[in-house]
Formats: structure tokens, C-alpha cells, sequence
């Protein structure tokens, strides 16, 4: 076995592989970007080395930059994590040619299986059922808008070398068909340099099951399925292993085909099969079909490992030093049922947009496996994925293991930037899902539930009367109202916003230990005792401050701005007129020019930011005075994009 190996990636997963590299007594070399010099993964490892600039082109996409890394550090082997270079099969004949090892399957199997419409001709003829759809290599939109008539509505759009959702469209009707093509077009343009496309007929109630698979080059194995139909526009939210529902007849069936697809492309190391399966009526054997093969391993294989006590990482680096398979398939066995919930920097009320921000606090309670690649104090860097960390459970039984996932997100806090964690909590404890009632539609039906608050108003009047008493320098028995009082309390205002909106705050001392806290008009009695603080008799929460914002870890977290008076106007002036640009990004492309009138929603452009595109659109009906930027432009979180003419009063 090699002894050093050089991990080709960032964040949570090089931190993962460096861990079970270390566990296995290898040396492990780092390589991060200019913004991640600081980041967990390099302070893992052994050797770090610097690959570029911030952006992935600039660093964690150059091949050659890393390949000679690794040379210069004395690393034998590569390995690619999953996103940036996993699955590119002219980077494992660079690295081979190199003299090096490559932790993953050859190149020749990733280019069988990095085609949509390939794999499936391919799987077709390995006898592995796939969905009805066109896979030609025209591209002509008539001819394509025929083929999605002719396979019938709804259809998707998918881009032939896509992922993750990228180049992705639902078309329902045949009249929205031809701006779908285009937006799919483009995005996969963007996202992997080719747009051409494949249709697929959509299942209407679908699960997505995906079966992990192993092979040696020779032979395969599968290790069972994961369900991964919690999903948000194609995007994964929470994964289980197993699936609910599942029956022998069909977990054989799946895992029979999964197996043939391996095994018909000598496929070596870690990888995904994913199905499509209609849940209609119950798990069929009947009743699934192949989707794509994911020729690295996934973000969600920590599920796979909590039910069957294997070590994938451990696995794939034994396989690519010239082990056979460490076992066979009757080895194998589920033992209870595993969760994993992906916890994301991203403003959920505004749409799930990406965020970034410095996590000023950052923990997780005991009992919960966090796979995370940062921690208190580093950036949400809008360069790569707002991945926080993925919260991993195993229990018993699935409900035990549901408990378990709705107690360890009820006890992760998160301070510095928004996130999805109240989101993740209401989806644990979301009575569908806890009875298995999952598909790939449940979280668009009921969206409505699912963001609201989780918090009672008397909640969060307590959660804003705590971080006053913080504000105000009280919470821990400070003296910032040391003084005299003749008869009368002591008053004062605390500025404080929520959610943008300025609050009317005051807090009144009678005494040290007695504070009447008023919060637009609702008042709180705070009283101190020798364990603490208690607001209207309850026990606060835990909470951060880093000066200038204050998170108060209830209900997932609230959070309170302080204001300075002085600071607090002019930005409101603006109103509708302006379209900013909610995140850090590149202007993809603009679709007004100044002088052209537009409605209330119209698009106005697009805003491509961590890995995804963003519509922006009008916030009001009028004409645009100026368009501000152009495209290929990148522009800060706040930028001025478009600015609609003054309405006369």
C-alpha cells in the first residue's frame, strides 16, 4: 500500500478521507485555494499545499496544479473527493500518466457512465430497466419539443452530462417547453461546458432510491439502498438508509441491477446507481428505473456506513492499492436505520437563496455524527457550496433514528449566518414523513408549513427580551446601569432589529435582579436567581453575541441586530426602484435596457452564485431608467443590478 496521499478537494469530504487516511497510518497531503488557506482540512493534515486563487477554476479545477503537488509531496495516490475533478476522465489519465494512483473507478468507466444518454443505451443493454425518453444526439428545439409531445407531458429536460440538478427542467406543458430548453441549455453550458440535452418521461409520484455500490474492477457488490426523495428542485435534503417501504423481492431486484450496472463497465472503487421509482402503489419489483450512475462517492454515503459498519473511504483506498473486494455480498447485512440531514448557509424565507457570513459560534450536541469542513470563526465563502455540515444519526428503528435526527438539529447552533436548520427540524418532524409517505414532491406540496416560524410569538418575545438584557450588558451581572434612582426604575432604551425591522425596545431595573423588559409593547419579567435568569418563569436558551449581532439558540435560533441610531436611514430611500443583488455573483445575463417598460415579475436578469442561477425579476410594474450592470460582470451581496424610474407622487 502507498504510504502519503493527496486529497483533491475541500471542506467536509478531504476532511472526511484525511480522517480515515490518518486511521489508516497514511501521511495525508492537503491542497486549498487562497481563501481556504485557514480552513479545517488543511489544519487536518500533514502537508498543505497552495493550488491558486479563490475561484475553482483558479485552484481545485487545475489538474495539472495538483498533480504536481502531489508529485513535490511525495503523495502516490489521489484522491478526488466528490464535485471539482471526481468524476473527470482526463484527470485520472493525467494522474496515471503522472506514475500516480487515482482513488476511484478508470477512466474509460467514468466516460461510459458521464453521458445521461450513453449510460442508459449502455444499461439498456446490460439488461437494467430505464425510463422511456429520447437520448438522440439531435438537439434542433422543434425536433426536441416532437420527442417530448411524442413521449407526453410532463417530461423532464436533463442535461446529458449534469448533476446535482444543474441543466434540470420539469415541463408540464407543452407551451412552456421551449423556455425550459433554453434555461436547461444554458445552465448546463455554464455548469459542465456541453448543452446538450436528453427528455425523459416524469414519473408522477417519484421516489429517488439510489443503491451503493462496490467494485474491484472484476467484481461487485452492493451495499443496500439509500432513499434520497426528500428533495428541493432536484436537490437532495435528507437521505435514509434504508428506504421505508422497502420489501426483499424489490431491495433484491434494485440491488441485482445495480450490480450488473457496475460489473458491466469493470466499474473499480466507490459509486452510486440511482433509480427512479414510482411510488404509486407501493415498491414494485416492477416498478423502478436506472436514472444515472454516480461514478465517485456521494455526499450522502455517511447513511451507508452507519447500516452496515463499513468504512467506504477505507474501502476505496484498500480496492486502489490492488486489494480485491474485502468481502461478498452475503457478508453484508443493515443493521437499524441511519439519517442524514444537510444543513446549508441559505436563507430559507427568501426563496433558499445561498449565503455566506463568518460563523461566529458553531456546535453540535452529543449523540449526532457532524461531517463539517468548518467551524466557529471560518467564512461561508460565496466561491463553493454553503454546505455547513451534514447531522448523521443510527438507531434501531427508523423511528427511533427520526427522534434522534429531530433531537440532535434541535441541538445544533448556529450563529453568524442564516441557515436551513429550522427547515431540517419541521422535515424530521413532519408526520408524513415520519410514517415513510415520502416522494420526490413532498416538500413543494407543503412548503407553506414547512418554512413557517417554529416559535410562538410568546417564544419569541422571550428569545428578544434575552438578547436585550444581553445588549444591555446585564446578562451577566453587569453594571451598565450603575447610578442613582430616586423612587423610580431605572429605564432604557436597547435598538434592537429583527429580521430588518427596527424594534421598539426598552428595559426597566428595579433592582439588580428584577428587570421589566418591554418589546413593542409586550412586557417580559426577567428575574434572577442563584442558577440565573428566568424570563416570565422559563428557561432562557443558550445564545452567542459577537458584538454586533446577537442569536438567541431557540426554537433553531433568533436573531437580533444591534443598531446604532445614528447608522440607521438613508438605506430605505431606495424602496422598489432598486433590484440588489442578494448574494456574491456573476452576472449571467441581462434581459432590459434602459427605457423599456416592465411589469411586476418580469425578468430583469440573472445572477449566477454558488453553483446556481438566480432569476432576478421586477419588484413592481414601471420603466428602467438605467441597467447598472452588464453581462460576465461580479458583483458584491447589495449591488445596485437595475434601477426602475421614480413614480411621481
Amino acid at each position: 500500500m502507498f504510504d502519503t496521499i493527496l486529497i483533491a478537494n475541500r471542506g467536509e469530504i478531504a476532511a472526511r478521507v484525511i480522517r480515515t487516511a490518518r486511521a489508516m497510518g497514511l501521511r495525508t497531503v492537503a491542497v486549498h485555494s487562497d481563501v481556504d488557506a485557514g480552513a479545517l482540512h488543511v489544519a487536518m493534515a500533514d502537508v498543505a499545499v497552495s493550488i491558486g486563487g479563490a475561484s475553482p477554476a483558479e485552484s481545485y479545477l487545475r489538474g495539472d496544479v495538483i498533480i504536481r503537488a502531489a508529485q513535490e509531496t511525495g503523495a502516490q495516490a489521489i484522491h478526488p473527493g466528490y464535485g471539482f475533478l471526481s468524476e473527470n476522465p482526463d484527470f485520472v489519465e493525467a494522474v496515471e500518466a503522472a506514475g500516480l494512483i487515482f482513488v476511484g473507478p478508470s477512466a474509460a468507466a467514468i466516460r461510459k457512465m458521464g453521458l445521461k444518454d450513453a449510460a442508459k443505451r449502455l444499461m439498456a443493454e446490460a439488461g437494467v430497466p430505464v425510463v422511456p425518453g429520447y437520448m438522440g444526439e439531435g438537439q434542433d428545439p422543434e425536433a426536441l419539443a416532437a420527442e417530448a409531445e411524442s413521449i407526453g407531458y410532463p417530461v423532464l429536460i436533463k442535461a446529458v452530462a449534469g448533476g446535482g440538478g444543474k441543466g434540470m427542467r420539469l415541463v408540464e406543458r407543452a407551451q412552456d417547453f421551449p423556455d425550459a430548453l433554453e434555461r436547461a441549455k444554458a445552465e448546463a453550458r455554464g455548469a459542465f461546458g456541453n448543452d446538450h440535452v436528453l427528455i425523459e418521461k416524469y414519473i408522477q409520484q417519484p421516489r429517488h432510491i439510489e443503491v451503493q455500490v462496490f467494485g474491484d474492477g472484476t467484481r461487485a457488490v452492493h451495499l443496500f439502498e439509500r432513499d434520497c426523495s426528500l428533495q428541493r428542485r432536484h436537490q437532495k435534503v435528507i437521505e435514509e438508509a434504508p428506504a421505508p417501504g422497502m420489501t426483499p423481492e424489490m431491495r433484491d431486484a434494485m440491488g441485482a441491477a445495480a450490480v450488473r450496472a457496475a460489473e458491466a463497465i469493470g466499474y473499480s472503487g466507490a459509486g452510486t446507481v440511482e433509480f427512479i421509482v414510482d411510488g404509486a402503489d407501493g415498491l414494485r419489483p416492477d416498478g423502478f428505473w436506472f436514472m444515472e450512475m454516480n461514478t465517485r462517492l456521494q455526499v450522502e454515503h455517511p447513511v451507508t456506513e452507519e447500516i452496515t459498519g463499513v468504512d467506504l473511504v477505507e474501502w476505496q483506498i484498500r480496492v486502489a492499492s490492488g486489494e480485491p473486494l474485502p468481502v461478498r455480498q452475503e457478508d453484508l447485512s443493515i443493521r437499524g436505520h441511519a439519517f442524514e440531514a444537510r444543513l446549508y448557509a441559505e436563507d430559507v424565507p427568501a426563496g433558499f437563496l445561498p449565503a455566506t457570513g463568518r460563523l461566529t459560534h458553531l456546535s453540535f450536541p452529543e449523540g449526532v455524527r457532524a461531517e463539517s469542513g468548518v467551524r466557529t470563526g471560518d467564512v461561508i465563502s460565496p466561491h463553493y457550496d454553503p454546505m455547513i455540515a451534514k447531522i448523521v444519526v443510527h438507531g434501531p428503528t427508523r423511528a427511533v433514528a427520526l427522534r434522534q435526527l429531530a433531537r440532535g438539529l434541535a441541538g445544533t447552533q448556529v450563529a453568524g449566518t442564516v441557515t436551513n436548520l429550522a427547515f431540517l427540524g419541521a422535515l424530521a418532524d413532519h408526520e408524513g414523513f415520519a410514517r415513510g409517505d415520502v416522494d420526490t414532491g413532498l416538500i413543494a406540496r407543503d412548503l407553506e408549513a414547512l418554512t413557517a416560524s417554529p416559535l410562538t410569538e410568546a417564544e419569541i418575545l422571550r428569545a428578544t427580551a434575552q438578547a436585550a438584557l444581553v445588549a444591555a450588558g446585564l446578562w451577566d451581572g453587569g453594571e451598565a446601569f450603575a447610578g442613582f434612582a430616586l423612587w423610580q426604575p431605572l429605564v432604557r432604551a436597547v435598538p434592537l432589529e429583527r429580521g430588518g425591522e427596527a424594534l421598539a425596545v426598552t428595559v426597566s431595573v428595579s433592582r439588580p435582579d428584577a428587570v421589566t423588559v418591554s418589546v413593542e409593547g409586550q412586557t417580559v419579567e426577567a428575574r434572577r436567581g442563584p442558577v440565573g435568569w428566568r424570563l416570565d418563569g422559563a428557561v432562557p436558551a443558550g445564545f452567542a453575541d459577537d458584538g454586533q449581532r446577537i442569536t438567541v439558540f431557540a426554537g433553531y435560533g433568533v436573531t437580533l441586530d444591534r443598531v446604532d441610531p445614528l447608522a440607521r436611514g438613508a438605506a430605505d430611500a431606495a424602496g422598489a426602484d432598486l433590484t440588489l443583488a442578494p448574494m456574491p455573483g456573476r452576472v449571467v445575463s441581462v434581459h432590459v435596457r434602459a427605457g423599456q417598460a416592465v411589469a411586476a415579475g418580469d425578468r430583469l436578469a440573472v445572477l449566477e452564485a454558488m453553483k446556481m442561477e438566480h432569476t432576478m425579476t421586477a419588484a413592481r410594474d414601471g420603466v428602467i431608467a438605467e441597467v447598472l450592470v452588464a453581462e460576465g460582470d461580479q458583483v458584491e451581496a447589495g449591488a445596485p443590478l437595475v434601477r426602475l424610474e421614480e413614480v411621481e407622487a
